[in-house]
């Protein structure tokens, strides 16, 4: 039996792996037939509701790390939907604390290995992040960086010249060479990068303690999907999130305002919106080292219509 292509896409948290993919989605090539996977580091998931598609499958994996947390799930939902799909490509993003080298591993070993194929791993990166030195001492960052066959400086028009210059000088530097680097805005990756060449990876898992994300945490609600959000108290409270939530790392949602359905995503101080597809209930989720519940639950249901 002909075996199904995997993609792995990682990144860091907000660095744009969901646009990247809906992008991606977007200019699918029509004789192939594609299924999706989207692991999230909370219960709620938002980027699963983001891509769905009418004509795609799309499966989600809550609750952390790929090769950790959801790795016997992982296995099943993979299996389940190879068997019953029957997919040309599969299409897996990863959450942005997944150890990427671990997941490669599940992905190789029996029995989904029999079924899979794995191609170009997909490694998103923010320029403006990638250049600085404390991101590059996380083994987790180190990890995705280093398992990537085709690095994407993703968001460069919120990079300067001086920021994409160090980037192209850094990773031109990288060992091993990567197949592919590119440059983008709003994900915009070309689809022809997903049969971009392979490079040998060693059999590795990184030395990151099993609670290494502990120091944020996650929460995630959902409401009724007869109950309409009011577009400009949405609006109101995602431009005062980062005083609602001190330190807050990432906040995404998907919500009902009058007629239509939106995908609202803030990452590094900004936040945009689009509309999707989704229609099975709102939700949003926030990730921060800390914050009070109750007060996040206030705030999204002062936005009811």
């Amino acid at each position: 039996m002909k075996k199904t292509i995997v993609n792995l896409f990682t990144g860091f948290l907000g660095v744009g792996k969901t646009t990247a993919l809906r992008h991606l989605i977007a200019t699918r090539p029509e004789h192939e037939k594609w299924a999706i996977i989207v692991n999230e580091f909370g219960e709620v998931g938002i980027d699963g509701a983001a891509l769905m598609n009418d004509e795609l499958a799309v499966a989600e994996i809550a609750g952390g790390c790929l090769c950790c947390v959801a790795g016997p799930q992982m296995t099943a939902t993979v299996a389940t939907l190879i068997r019953r799909e029957r997919p040309d490509r599969l299409l897996v993003e990863a959450s942005g604390l997944a150890h990427a080298a671990g997941v490669i591993d599940e992905l190789r070993a029996k029995p989904l290995g029999e079924a899979l194929e794995v191609g170009a791993v997909i490694t998103l990166v923010d320029p403006r992040q990638f250049i600085q030195p404390d991101y590059h001492r996380q083994p987790l960052y180190r990890d995705q960086i280093a398992i990537a066959d085709v690095l994407v400086a993703n968001k460069i028009d919120t990079a300067d010249i001086p920021t994409m210059e160090a980037f192209r000088q850094q990773a031109a530097a990288l060992f091993p060479a990567k197949s592919l680097i590119g440059e983008v805005r709003d994900g915009e990756l070309d689809v022809a990068w997903l049969d971009a060449a392979t490079t040998p990876k060693p059999r590795y898992r990184p030395a990151v303690p099993a609670d290494a994300a502990s120091q944020w945490q996650s929460a995630g609600w959902t409401f009724d999907p007869e109950q309409p959000f009011d577009g400009e108290k949405l609006t109101r409270l995602f431009d005062t999130l980062p005083k609602l939530v001190p330190e807050l790392v990432r906040a995404k949602g998907v919500f009902r305002v009058l007629d239509s359905w939106v995908w609202l995503n803030w990452s590094a101080g900004q936040w945009g919106a689009a509309q999707v597809s989704w229609r099975r209930d709102s939700r949003f989720e926030l990730i921060a080292p800390a914050f009070d519940a109750e007060a996040v639950e206030r705030a999204l249901r002062e936005c009811f219509e």
